[in-house]
């Protein structure tokens, strides 16, 4: 049972977005002053990743606790009303998750995850950007050693 109508709910929902939430603005931003230039929702792309660093050959998601089941965070919860839909919901995510990752890393692309706890919640968003910086520039040495 829901605590609202189904015209309240669709209009509740619809207001969740897909892209240029805060917390993929917020690394974004956070990348771009570090000197990274990417490209956002490639379309071309398994998964249409936040953040596409084609130099790199690196692509970034910025996963929502709730939305993707982030495990042992306090805010992956499961709504008591409508439990079977949102167990669904979230399982059918992560499988999904899993193949669009296995996807790109099969066509060369380093995949990197980061969860909306570690930038909105987190309390050293400076080290979270640094060892992503230093986890993407270590690719790029990776690539030119190769060539």
């Amino acid at each position: 049972m829901d605590i609202w109508s189904r015209e309240k709910r669709s209009e509740v929902m619809s207001r969740i977005r897909n892209k240029g939430t805060k917390p993929e603005v917020t690394l974004r931003k956070a990348l771009f002053a570090r000197g990274f230039r990417y490209r956002v929702n490639v379309k071309t792309l398994p998964g249409k990743p936040d953040i596409v660093l084609p130099r790199y050959k690196t692509v970034i998601f910025v996963h929502g606790c709730f939305w993707h089941g982030h495990p042992g965070c306090k805010y992956a919860y499961t709504p008591k009303s409508n439990t079977e839909f949102w167990v669904n919901k979230i399982s059918g995510n992560r499988e999904r998750d899993a193949v669009v990752k296995r996807e790109l890393e099969e066509s060369g692309w380093k995949v990197i995850i980061v969860w909306e706890c570690e930038i909105r919640h987190g309390k050293d968003f400076s080290g979270l950007i640094e060892r992503l910086s230093q986890d993407i520039r270590l690719r790029d040495s990776n690539l030119t050693s190769l060539i």
